[in-house]
């Protein structure tokens, strides 16, 4: 599509808007009518770690939201010179998981939970055990039960209880909705009624009673719904939130707002059974869509859905790529204090491929990228760490190869339950995110590490941001009746199957020899965390 008629789309509101927080990075993207992105902008952020918890601020929330609609508003001025004033439609989304209390004023009673924190083991527990069903310490029923069993002051003032992109889309629409994906990893779903599992509402409600709480938990969750369905639009207040300059209009309608592994999902077109995606960022979690139900719930293993409300098997380690990131951050250092100017994407890339000079086996070398807790391989507490033997050929190929296995090493550990202990079948596996951005390098890892082919889409940098963008497109281009599946086969990713790379049986088994040394190892994770040097 040409300059003008991507003008003609702006101007005629044939658009969708999409903004996700990120981890690290909330990005805007706004899609043409062909569901093509036509601009984009962002707003870098970082997480706190506060009194034990691992969190993000208000103010930080709004400004990073304001922040990458302006920046994405800029970039439509400077492409196609037309001042922003509205959308056709627009999307929210947000890491999933954690928790956010609120009491009838709408204040905020305790800082913001977020996904990373492990903190709630005796709750997950307990409810694992009420429930039959895996309950993840993530999760934001483990935060709410775990308050209660800490006897914490606010929980008998909350109004309501959210994670992120709920909360924002509650401001800016004044609907408490969320998409089913993220209300998944909230409460348990039951996948025939598109609901929250009522005989699990029903036993919470039982085992909190002599509390006695003035809620019900029900009550005070937000409402799920499944893709394509209203969930509101842009308020006069929410326009006003959203752009300080005052230019857009409110009215834009609202897809309900989904978690980043829904819009993961969608953007790397893993909706329909037996496909899957794995989104490696901050975090990396795999996601395939299951053609049944497990034959029992596993620790390791989240079951969550699609935005159409299908049944997802979700693999999430909480680490993944902050620690590489920290060291290409002292190659950097390095290379400017030998006087060089550095490009950081030049730098990537030659360290990622020269990862693929190394050892399939990394020469003995081993790293561990937990900056968090863990709960794949049972830690509260990360220490990121590096170690080798004398015996280890310390190479800078073998090294940049052991940081990027390291990456994959948490969600393997769940993979081997879905593929050796419950048979999962999976016909196609999607990469996105930072993991992939240099060619062929983390797409190869990934294959060998999971020995299933691997694809990644041109589109794959875009990341979720352009699947909420797609999610908010689908509620106002969907045909009648036309399911999401159909929808993105037929006018997104027509005709866009991506690269594929086959797993190399050399590699395979250089994995596998990484991976035996990687859980052997653990014990010396264990120790730096109990050491409490740090």
């Amino acid at each position: 599509m040409g300059v003008s008629e991507t003008k003609a789309a702006i101007l005629n509101n044939k658009t969708a808007l999409g903004i996700e927080f990120g981890s690290t990075r909330i990005k805007a993207v706004l899609v043409d009518d062909k569901n093509v992105p036509i601009a984009s902008g962002s707003y870098d952020w970082e997480n706190k770690y506060v009194n034990g918890v691992w969190t993000y601020d208000l103010e930080d929330i709004w400004k990073g939201l304001q922040g990458s609609y302006q920046d994405m508003a800029k970039d439509v001025k400077e492409k196609y010179d037309v001042e922003l004033t509205s959308v056709g439609a627009f999307g929210v989304s947000a890491m999933m998981h954690g928790y956010m209390p609120f009491n009838k004023a709408g204040e905020l009673m305790v800082p913001f939970r977020t996904w990373r924190n492990n903190i709630t083991e005796e709750a997950s527990e307990k409810l694992m055990e009420l429930f039959h069903y895996n309950i993840p310490q993530r999760w934001s029923i483990a935060h709410l039960y775990q308050a209660i069993l800490n006897g914490e002051e606010h929980v008998k003032d909350i109004d309501y209880i959210t994670t992120l992109e709920a909360y924002v889309h509650w401001k800016l629409t004044g609907k408490r909705v969320l998409g089913i994906g993220d209300a998944a990893g909230m409460f348990p779903i039951d996948i025939s009624k598109k609901d929250y599992n009522e005989e699990m509402i029903r036993k919470f409600d039982e085992l909190v009673a002599p509390y006695g709480f003035s809620w019900k938990l029900r009550d005070i969750l937000p409402k799920a719904l499944v893709a394509g369905e209203d969930a509101g639009v842009l308020t006069e207040e929410g326009a006003k939130l959203l752009d300080v300059t005052g230019k857009l209009q409110a009215g834009i309608p609202m897809c309900p707002p989904e978690g980043d592994a829904g819009t993961g999902m969608v953007a790397t077109n893993s909706v329909k059974v037996r496909t899957g995606n794995v989104s490696a960022g901050t975090s990396v979690f795999a996601m395939i869509v299951l053609e049944k139900e497990l034959s029992k719930p596993y620790k390791e293993i989240d079951m969550v859905t699609t935005p159409a409300g299908d049944l997802v098997a979700m693999a999430h380690s909480n680490n993944c790529t902050s620690d590489l990131n920290a060291w290409v951050g002292v190659f950097k250092e390095f290379a400017e204090a030998m006087g060089m100017k550095v490009d950081m994407n030049k730098l990537f890339e030659t360290l990622y491929n020269k990862a693929m000079e190394g050892e399939v086996d990394c020469g003995g070398l081993l790293s561990y990228c937990y900056f968090s807790g863990e709960h794949m391989t049972g830690f509260e507490e990360g220490r990121p760490m590096f170690v080798r033997s004398p015996e280890s050929r310390f190479t800078l190929a073998n090294f940049m190869r052991t940081n990027l296995y390291t990456c994959l090493g948490a969600m393997r550990v769940g993979l081997n339950i879905l593929f050796d202990k419950e048979n999962v079948k999976v016909d196609r596996l999607l990469g996105h995110g930072g993991l992939f951005k240099t060619k062929g390098v983390g797409q190869q890892i990934l294959a060998d590490a999971v020995n299933a082919p691997v694809s990644v889409m041109e589109t794959a940098g875009e990341g979720g941001a352009w699947g909420i963008a797609l999610l908010a497109s689908y509620l106002v281009n969907k045909a009648e009746g036309e399911s999401l599946e159909h929808f993105l086969d037929e006018k997104v990713f027509a005709g866009n199957e991506g690269s594929t790379l086959d797993p190399d049986p050399a590699g395979v088994d250089g994995y596998n020899k990484f991976m035996e040394r990687y859980v052997k190892g653990l014990e010396i994770e264990r120790a730096a965390v109990e050491s409490k040097i740090w």
